[in-house]
């Protein structure tokens, strides 16, 4: 591969570890268990590795085998959910106290309680401010007296913020695990009525497709990313539902009207510009839904321009 087509320096630099999360526990559709197998069939590890990264693969963390239940208290498998984000919480902190970029490979989007939950931890021990960017059409700032359906991949956000069960709030040892105004969120299209409320409350700062369409990609990541400096550890939870169902049909809730390629694109390479991102999910990959894998293929290509990838040699803003 050309120089033009590398990641510079710091990716040669980066040591990142791959942990598969399989599993659809919190989910309303079943599917999301395969996704990261998925990313490994369309060469996650080798087309990071083609960029300069030293790339580990942990394997996959185990927990309960999802039993299909309805919600019971407002939750469905609370007691199986809280198990696999603890063993996501304790896998992703244990990558960063080696001084590695993990990278959580989902499954369902309620292990980014799990992950986030790690990355404010290490934060707090390591004295850094926390960024996420939350790249997803859904808000997940639900509770259970918002939705009835109990779905856990729905409510992330709201537990990480410090509303939702005991179990989840608290697993990372601080109530809130971070504060609401450390998100951003990008790409939201689909909100329910409640919830809609509850965001606007608790002061979240959501990005969602009118603003982008008003004000195109750039402006968005350029509000989304400012501030950034040596102090911030940049977290991005990508939910492949982000991206128009056009193009990235493997998902299970998917919403029309999402960021095209170019603008997905724009998105992650702005936020590799920063040289900032430090941890990174990618969730909600349904190999079941898609067509011939090119969901996860497109997902491949996504983080890869996050590493680097770029047409030309670019000089950093």
């Amino acid at each position: 591969m050309s120089e033009a087509g590398r990641g510079g320096p710091e990716a040669m630099n980066t040591l990142v570890s791959l942990i598969g999360a399989p599993t659809d526990i919190g989910a309303g559709t079943r599917g999301a268990s395969m996704g990261p197998e998925a990313l490994r069939v369309a060469q996650l590890g080798p087309t990071l590795q083609s960029h300069g990264v030293q790339v580990l693969d942990r394997g996959n963390l185990a927990g309960p085998a999802n039993p299909w239940l309805p919600p019971a208290g407002g939750y469905r498998h609370l007691a199986e959910v809280a198990a696999w984000n603890r063993a996501v919480h304790e896998a992703v902190h244990a990558e960063l106290l080696r001084g590695r970029l993990p990278i959580l490979l989902g499954g369902d989007h309620c292990l980014a309680i799990g992950s986030i939950s790690a990355v404010a931890r290490h934060c707090r021990e390591a004295g850094k401010r926390l960024r996420v960017l939350w790249l997803d059409a859904h808000a997940d700032f639900n509770t259970s007296a918002l939705t009835p359906s109990g779905n856990l991949h729905g409510m992330p956000v709201a537990c990480l913020a410090g509303h939702g069960p005991r179990e989840l709030v608290e697993l990372g040892g601080q109530v809130p695990a971070l504060a609401a105004k450390s998100i951003r969120q990008i790409g939201i299209r689909s909100v329910d009525a409640g919830e809609k409320r509850f965001v606007h409350e608790q002061g979240l700062e959501v990005f969602d497709m009118r603003f982008i369409d008003e004000m195109g990609m750039r402006h968005t990541m350029e509000l989304a990313l400012a501030t950034l400096d040596e102090h911030t550890h940049l977290h991005v939870s990508f939910d492949v539902d982000f991206l128009d169902p056009e193009i990235a049909p493997g998902v299970g809730t998917t919403v029309p009207g999402g960021p095209t390629y170019r603008e997905a694109q724009l998105c992650m390479e702005m936020i590799a510009d920063t040289g900032r991102l430090a941890s990174l999910d990618v969730m909600e990959l349904n190999p079941a839904l898609d067509v011939r894998n090119k969901t996860a293929a497109l997902a491949v290509d996504l983080i890869e321009s996050l590493f680097g990838k770029s047409t030309l040699m670019r000089e950093r803003p």
